[in-house]
């Protein structure tokens, strides 16, 4: 099994910047680590595995989620981001990373892991439906 690891440190967020850019590519390299570094004050944990690219060890999955609290479905992790690498996908490594997500919920007392999903990600709802996960609600949203 891949070793799973926890962002703690400036240098971990900068090996997860290309999984990251994959599924976020409107995001800037110069704002980015202090982005993270503000989101993990407010709760946001990142969770990644490696694989080498040309020598280099760089993440090539990772998961960003939170611990919530919302009246209508209590205590739950709501998955932000879900990213594999384009080269390193269909091996597994975002199913073990919800895998891992749905244990720790166990562990800390969620009732549920909550995700949001571009409806053009078609090969994401199949893992998500093959998880277990249902379609539960339409998101919305406006910018102001």
């Amino acid at each position: 099994m891949q070793q799973i690891r926890y962002v703690q440190h400036d240098k971990d967020i900068d090996t997860c910047w290309q999984v990251v850019q994959a599924l976020r590519p409107h995001l800037q390299y110069a704002t980015y680590v202090q982005q993270v570094k503000e989101m993990q004050q407010e709760g946001y944990q990142m969770l990644f595995i490696t694989g080498e690219i040309d020598g280099q060890e760089t993440a090539v999955a990772f998961a960003g989620f939170r611990n919530m609290q919302m009246l209508y479905c209590g205590k739950i992790i709501y998955i932000d981001d879900l990213s594999t690498l384009p080269a390193f996908r269909g091996k597994g490594y975002a199913g073990i990373l919800l895998d891992y997500i749905h244990q720790l919920a166990k562990e800390t007392g969620k009732e549920a892991v909550h995700l949001d999903s571009g409806y053009q990600r078609n090969d994401a709802h199949r893992l998500y439906l093959n998880k277990g996960y249902k379609v539960a609600c339409h998101h919305f949203s406006r910018e102001v």
